[in-house]
């Protein structure tokens, strides 16, 4: 039987309160079923499922991963692009109790060899050019017995075993608090850490927001686009298990340029989907995507990176209303807070809490400090309204219990992140605890700085670092990227910084590069940076 402790887990003291709706991802579509069976609510580049065949389908995996031994609690990972494969094959390991492993494409192989390694893997299932990837290092990964290839058209192993296995429905009852799914930090500084989540806390977001969703004026037809990658678990969330708890179809989108974006929106007639803004950028101003192709987008939303204040201007000319800003976390999982733009706009926040959320501000010592001042932003359960209780923070992170009681301590998340709030409850992110810049004793955010660079015209992303300095402890460093077509001064940059921010926050180098090394969610490595000054 699978020990959740045994893998530096903490299993929460009290249980949560039911959020209502499916008690798990294994139940997920049985009212899609039962109401609509023959509904299209999955579509992809090689396929359009209905509910029926959806639910069908799962089953085979589940039955599939059965036969190949896996059960409650094993390993199950998957490196597939946006498509109908790496949803059924979510669905199938869920309904046996499988923990699932999302790894993105883009990383290399000795970054997916260290995932499979460090969780266990048993089952990886990939397209052909992420299974040969990861066969190059399969002499390190002793607990991978099954690799299968999916890759329609070329080598799809996964549809043949799918096709051959029993559609039966598997009996395995399934924990909503177990186990479920790990979701890998992004690896900004170190080894990434696998953040560890129940179906409960999975399917919770969807839940509130399909809550959320009732007190405004309905979609007809909702379509839910996916264009960020589904490996990502935060995107299986806010993607299929929030699109199934609405009755809304999910359309799992395979192009991130703006011309593919559009015609995925146009032919399926998408109504929302989240983005970084880039992409939305790159969509509002492609010259061969048209308002036609764009007419059945009600909102989108917008977040894992910078929003300079050009981005915020077109997207508000662009459907009449402000872009609503928020924060979450890998480790939340998703969002925690959102910005109400029906209210007068608040300079700097990342919005409120969400109603199954509570947020604190805790000084070194946990204590909780009043309005304004500065500490770390701690997340736990409401205490009151519709989501009381229901939320728990993540289990913990996979093998490595002390981080784990670090970050739980108190029975809160303790998220690494500085901020404050207003007496509104409207949240201030700083910056992260870790990036904190510390020059000759006062405390620099790098998140301040780059929003004053940010406001300098022909500057398209900037990153702000501190950097070893004998004096000073540390000297402040900026990186800026130039917007496609334009020029920037760096001596422009310091004297615009100069005149919106204290001496000590202006910094001493400002570096102009070609191009940003990004996260799959569009977040900047600071650690590339720090690299390129070593190596310079």
């Amino acid at each position: 039987m699978f020990d959740p402790v045994a893998h530096g887990l903490i299993v929460p003291s009290k249980p949560p309160r039911s959020a209502g709706g499916a008690k798990s991802v294994a139940t997920l579509l049985e009212p899609m079923v039962r109401a609509a069976p023959d509904k299209a609510i999955l579509i992809g580049r090689n396929g359009r499922l209905t509910a029926a065949q959806l639910d069908q389908q799962a089953n085979q995996v589940a039955n599939m991963l059965t036969s190949l031994g896996v059960k409650a609690g094993d390993r199950v990972a998957a490196s597939l692009p946006n498509d109908v494969g790496i949803v059924v094959a979510f669905l199938g390991a869920m309904r046996i109790g499988a923990i699932w492993l999302g790894i993105n494409r883009p990383l290399a192989a000795p970054e997916k060899a260290y995932m499979l390694r460090d969780s266990q893997t048993t089952v990886f299932i990939g397209d052909t050019a992420m299974s040969d990837q990861v066969k190059s290092q399969q002499s390190e990964l002793p607990d991978l017995r099954h690799i299968i290839v999916s890759d329609p058209g070329v080598n799809d192993e996964l549809s043949s075993m799918i096709a051959a296995a029993s559609a039966d429905r598997v009996t395995t009852e399934i924990d909503p608090l177990a186990p479920a799914a790990i979701a890998y930090t992004s690896g900004t500084t170190g080894f990434p850490k696998g953040a560890v989540h129940s179906q409960h806390n999975l399917l919770l977001p969807g839940a509130v927001g399909t809550f959320r969703s009732k007190m405004t004026e309905p979609v007809e037809n909702p379509v839910l686009g996916v264009p960020l990658p589904l490996t990502i678990l935060n995107l299986m969330v806010l993607g299929p298990l929030s699109a199934y708890q609405s009755d809304t179809v999910m359309v799992a989108m395979d192009r991130v340029d703006g011309l593919g974006m559009g015609e995925w929106i146009h032919k399926e007639k998408i109504t929302t989907f989240a983005a970084v803004p880039a992409m939305v950028y790159d969509l509002l101003t492609h010259p061969e995507v048209s308002d036609e192709m764009l007419k059945s987008v009600a909102a989108i939303g917008v977040g894992g990176a910078d929003m300079p204040d050009a981005f915020r201007r077109l997207y508000e000319e662009r459907f009449g209303k402000r872009v609503s800003t928020g924060y979450g976390l890998t480790e939340a999982p998703t969002s925690v807070t959102s910005e109400d733009v029906t209210k007068p706009p608040v300079a700097g926040t990342c919005g409120s809490a969400l109603p199954q959320v509570s947020i604190h501000i805790l000084d070194d010592e946990g204590n909780e400090l009043p309005v304004g001042e500065v500490g770390e932003v701690c997340v736990g359960p409401s205490t009151e309204g519709d989501f009381a209780d229901t939320y728990r923070p993540m289990l913990g992170y996979w093998n490595k219990p002390e981080e784990s009681a670090r970050a739980l301590r108190g029975g809160l998340l303790h998220t690494g992140d500085i901020g404050c709030m207003d007496e509104d409850g409207n949240v201030f992110i700083k910056d992260r605890k870790n990036d904190l810049i510390i020059r000759g004793g006062a405390n620099v955010y790098p998140a301040e700085v780059e929003r004053v660079i940010h406001d300098v015209q022909g500057v398209a992303a900037c990153a702000v670092i501190g950097v070893p300095n004998e004096r000073l402890g540390e000297i402040v460093v900026a990186f800026v990227e130039p917007a496609p077509g334009a020029t920037v001064d760096p001596a422009a940059i310091q004297q615009h910084c100069a005149a919106n921010l204290a001496r000590y926050k202006v910094p001493e180098q400002i570096h102009v590069i070609e191009a940003f090394d990004r996260t799959p969610m569009g977040k900047i490595r600071k650690t590339t940076l720090r690299e390129k000054l070593r190596n310079s």
